[in-house]
Order: structure tokens, then C-alpha cells, then sequence
């Protein structure tokens, strides 16, 4: 048969022509001169001429897909050499159509790349598949190539996949529940591309990112995540924290598109203000000053980060030493000093014995002469103990410890942290290292529901939502268990800390 009289092997030509070109492809295979439904946009220039139509996409979405195009032809994938991800993200405010470019994307990889593999997931059940999928599902049904492909849409079974090869060549629709984890595991394309979306990114678990990351292994792997930045921690957080710049981001203001409704915008600005952590992530696209429930904010850690204080202006306050000894196998050991405004991390590591980490302590303890050391007892009894057999008298922090009913706080563990974000807030310093910051604005406060009390989020808790412990923020916050006097270093006292008579077991901050 002369393959002129053989559309779908033209069509398959033209694919291969557009692989490197997902602007190009979305031009191509929607009929934006002709169907009304998709007139809802006017392509802007260069792109208007290059094209010669008047409708497409909006000005982010071709920049967005000429980057796409850019990072592809960079890599050179042969089809058989595994090439580096191409991982994008795309922090917006609401309605800059990110839903529809999920569907471009989609189509575009499924079209372009046979063999490939694609997972698809959102925030909730809901928003996978009344709109992410919803989109996916729409875009596939008017492009060119749909027809190629069989297409579920039921809430058990989102599913896009060739029909000669489905177990090979598909892309699926998964909740992000992290016991659903699984699903996202195992996905290799070794001949074509192993690609995830994450849709409202800020709301996936850590452990559905975590595992997500295997599947950029081998092929030509792709990774797209969008949504609100609702959230200064967590996976898509790390998009644009990211300090190697693997993750290729952008923001967009939801002013700047022409589709948003921009008096319901102006509404909202001038209910909240222009500054306001509504505006910057519902409009701005930029992450709130502090997530929903967040004890510490990142601005406030970062302002803590940049301070030059130095502990000699400090002499007059007491010298403590805080410590967190490992909870299990990828928490680390931690010991901080502190004193006064002044706060410095002398260890951070790893796997560290209940002995060596004793060493370290009484070694610190005797260089500055401590006047207190603080120890979290949930997992340093040991360390205690060989502490007392050095003649030395730690003090044991409890963070699970209750409070009177008269307290604001439900337990030690919240009291301590509390009084730290207080201290910053006063002018505290602390060292500049990303993963501290990452310590303090990770944990989650919570109110008892009967009394109002602070409860904060346990460590077990946040290694399960997360994927680690605070460690070095903890330490920090045991030195605010209690008061510590300052020894009288030319009196009776002695400097070996043996003497703990000074310490005041009620806190007055």
C-alpha cells in the first residue's frame, strides 16, 4: 500500500518529526483554527507568527513547552542510552490552566515516545479525576492521535494505553494515599520515557516523591509537578528550594494570564492585601510565609540564618548544650550549643554510638565549660548513663512529658519548641544550613480540642509524613527546657559541670 493512502503512518511521521518539539506537537494535533471550543485563548507573539493562528496556548504555557522542547534536544536520547531526568515545575496561583497542560503533556509523551510509561496523580481522589484526568481525558479525545489509544475514565480505572501493547505502553491515573506507594514503584521505559505529574504537588506525600524517583532511572524520564505552593516544606517545596538546579521552575501570577478572572483577583487583593499569604499563593504563586498549621515560618528561620551575632557578645549569658541522640537508622546525632541569642551546631551525624556520642558531649561540655547540658531521654538514656559514669549530670528532657492544665502547652515537646520560635523571633541566631532551616518550619502545630492547648507534631509522625526527623531542631529545642544560671567561674562552684545546683527546674523565659 503507497503510504500516502495510509494516514495513521503519516501521522506516526509527523510524530517523530515533533518529538523534540511539544510546542510544536500541541499546535499540531489540536485544530485551533477551526474548532470553537478551543478559541478561548489568543497565541501571542513570536509564537502567532511562527504558527500563523490566532488561538493557543497563553504566553506561559509556550515558553513552558519550548523549555520542555529545549531540555529534550539537550539530552539526545538514542533510545537506548539512559539520559538525566528532565524534571519541571510550575508554581501557580489558581486558574493559569495547569490542568490543560497536563493534557498537552500527556498526549504529547504518549504520542511521541512508544513504549512509554506514565503515572498521573492529585492531592485527592476528587481532583484526579474530576479534573486532572478530566482534562487528560478531553485533550486525547480531540487531538489526532486519540484514536490510538483506548481511554478509561471510571474512578476505579483511569487509564490510557495502547491497545496492541497495554501493559507496555500506557499512562495510569494513581491516588497518592502513601500506601498506595507501590503503585508508583517499578515504572521503567527503558526504550522510551518513564514519566510521573503531580498535580497540586504541595499535597503529596513525601513518600509518593521518594518513590517516584526510581522511575527516573533508565529511558528518557520525565517529571512534571504543578499546583499552589500551599506549603514550605515538603516534596514540591524542594522543586524550587532545590540548590543543584535539577528542577527546572517556574512561577505564575495568576494576573498574567488571560483566561483568570481578574475582578474576583482584585476582590481578593483588596480584602487581603497584595502581601498576604492568600494572595501570594492563590494569585502570586509564590509559598506563604507560614503553611497552614506551621509553628516556625521559613522567613523567620532565614532572617534567624543571616544574622551575624557572635557568642562573644554573649559572655554574660550561660553557656548550654543541647542534644538529640538518634531515633533510628537515618536520624542523625545532634549536639548545639547555645548562649544567649547565639546558637551553633557543633556535630550533626549519623549512626553514632551511645558511647562515642558521650565522648563527644563530655568533650564539648569541658571546652566551653557548659553550664548545663540538655538531653532528649526518648532515645538517650544510654547516653545519660555513661555520661553519670564520667561524673557529669545531663539533664533529661522528656518531650512526651504532660503539663499542668494550666499550661498553654499540651507537652514539654511543645513547650520547648514554642519558646524557640519565641527566641528567634527576639533576635535569635542560628547557623546557616539548609537542613536545619528544613528542621525548624517542618513540624506542625495542632490545638487540643477540648482544652485549646499547643500540641506539636511527635517525631514518629513527622518521619511518617515526611520521610525524616527534626534532629537538629530538636536539639536546639532542648536548651529551652528550663532556666540555666550562669556559674560563678571564680567562685566555689568549679567549672566540670558536676554542679547542677544552679539549675532552675521551672522556666522563667
Amino acid at each position: 500500500m503507497d503510504q500516502t493512502e495510509n494516514p495513521d503512518l503519516l501521522l506516526a511521521e509527523d510524530m517523530g518529526r515533533l518529538a523534540s518539539d511539544p510546542l510544536g506537537f500541541v499546535m499540531y494535533n489540536w485544530d485551533w483554527e477551526n474548532d470553537p471550543g478551543l478559541q478561548v485563548v489568543k497565541l501571542m507573539e513570536p509564537w502567532a507568527s511562527k504558527y500563523r493562528v490566532k488561538y493557543g496556548p497563553d504566553q506561559w504555557a509556550c515558553e513552558f513547552l519550548d523549555e520542555l522542547g529545549a531540555e529534550i534536544r539537550g539530552r539526545r536520547f538514542d533510545g537506548k542510552t539512559a539520559v538525566d531526568p528532565i524534571l519541571m515545575g510550575v508554581g501557580s496561583g489558581h486558574g493559569v490552566g495547569k490542568s490543560a497542560m497536563a493534557g498537552w503533556l500527556v498526549s504529547f509523551i504518549m504520542s511521541t515516545r512508544p513504549f512509554s510509561q506514565g503515572t498521573v496523580t492529585a492531592t485527592t481522589n476528587h481532583q484526579l479525576q474530576s479534573k486532572t484526568w478530566a482534562q487528560i481525558a478531553k485533550w486525547a479525545g480531540k487531538g489526532l492521535t486519540g484514536r490510538w489509544f483506548e481511554l478509561a475514565t471510571s474512578r476505579g480505572s483511569m487509564i490510557m494505553r495502547h491497545p496492541k501493547h497495554k501493559n507496555e505502553w500506557f499512562c495510569a491515573g494513581q491516588t497518592c494515599k502513601e500506601e498506595n506507594s507501590e503503585a508508583f514503584a517499578g515504572q521503567h521505559a527503558a526504550t522510551g520515557t518513564s514519566f510521573y505529574l503531580f498535580d497540586e504537588a504541595s499535597g503529596i506525600p513525601d513518600k509518593i516523591w521518594e518513590v517516584a524517583e526510581g522511575g527516573t532511572t533508565d529511558g528518557e524520564p520525565m517529571w512534571f509537578a504543578f499546583g499552589n505552593r500551599t506549603k514550605t516544606t515538603g516534596g514540591f517545596h524542594k522543586c524550587f528550594a532545590n540548590k543543584t538546579g535539577r528542577w527546572k521552575c517556574r512561577t505564575v501570577d495568576s494576573r498574567s494570564v488571560q483566561v483568570s478572572n481578574k475582578n474576583l483577583i482584585q476582590k481578593w487583593i483588596d480584602e487581603h492585601g497584595a502581601d498576604s499569604d492568600f494572595i501570594k499563593v492563590r494569585v502570586r504563586g509564590l509559598e506563604p510565609d507560614l503553611s497552614i498549621n506551621q509553628l516556625i515560618s521559613r522567613p523567620l528561620a532565614e532572617v534567624a540564618a543571616a544574622r551575624e551575632l557572635s557568642r562573644d557578645d554573649y559572655q554574660h549569658a550561660p553557656i548550654v548544650l543541647g542534644v538529640d541522640p538518634a531515633w533510628m537508622g537515618r536520624a542523625r546525632s545532634v549536639i548545639v550549643l547555645r548562649q544567649g541569642l547565639y546558637s551553633v551546631i557543633l556535630f550533626s551525624k549519623p549512626k553514632v554510638g551511645n558511647v562515642v556520642l558521650a565522648d563527644l558531649i563530655n568533650q564539648f561540655w569541658i571546652k566551653y565549660d557548659a553550664d548545663a547540658c540538655f538531653i532528649d531521654m526518648g532515645w538517650g538514656a544510654g547516653v545519660i548513663d555513661v555520661l553519670r559514669s564520667y561524673k557529669k549530670e545531663p539533664i533529661p528532657v522528656s518531650f512526651g512529658a504532660k503539663l499542668p492544665k494550666t499550661s498553654e502547652w499540651v507537652n514539654k515537646r511543645a513547650e520547648i519548641w514554642c519558646r524557640m520560635e519565641k527566641w528567634l523571633r527576639e533576635g535569635g541566631r542560628i547557623e546557616n544550613r539548609e537542613s536545619l532551616i528544613e528542621d525548624l518550619v517542618a513540624p506542625e502545630k495542632h490545638f487540643e480540642i477540648d482544652t485549646g492547648r499547643i500540641l506539636l507534631e511527635d517525631k514518629e509522625s513527622m518521619f511518617e509524613r515526611l520521610g525524616f526527623s527534626p534532629d537538629e531542631g530538636d536539639a536546639l529545642a532542648t536548651t529551652f527546657a528550663a532556666e540555666v544560671q550562669k556559674k560563678n567561674r571564680f567562685g566555689g562552684r568549679g567549672t566540670n559541670g558536676n554542679d547542677m545546683a544552679h539549675h532552675k527546674t521551672e522556666p522563667t523565659f
